[in-house]
């Protein structure tokens, strides 16, 4: 078990620079056409950077961290104790 949660640890972390690739390559994408469509102020490249950048790392995340829990064994220790509580009853 405990090899199994330190795979799944290390897939979490990939995954993680993964999506933080991704959001950096989205940002740019983002400034980028922003450029093209109009003039773009000082107000819009930060609201811009922390919005899209924080939207795409926090929706990757946790997908991220849901496939960590399914990985590492967290939930079947759950569904475990839940059903050995519903036998008791």
């Amino acid at each position: 078990m405990p090899d199994q949660r330190e795979k799944a640890r290390a897939d979490f972390r990939r995954m993680m620079k993964w999506a933080l690739a991704a959001a950096v390559l989205m940002v740019g994408a983002a400034l980028g056409y922003l450029t093209v469509t109009g003039d773009l102020t000082s107000d819009m490249v930060i609201a811009t950077v922390i919005g899209v950048f924080l939207s795409v790392l926090l929706g990757a995340g946790l997908m991220a961290a849901s496939y960590f829990s399914a990985k590492s064994g967290h939930d079947r220790e759950v569904s475990d104790a839940t059903a050995r509580s519903d036998e008791k009853s």
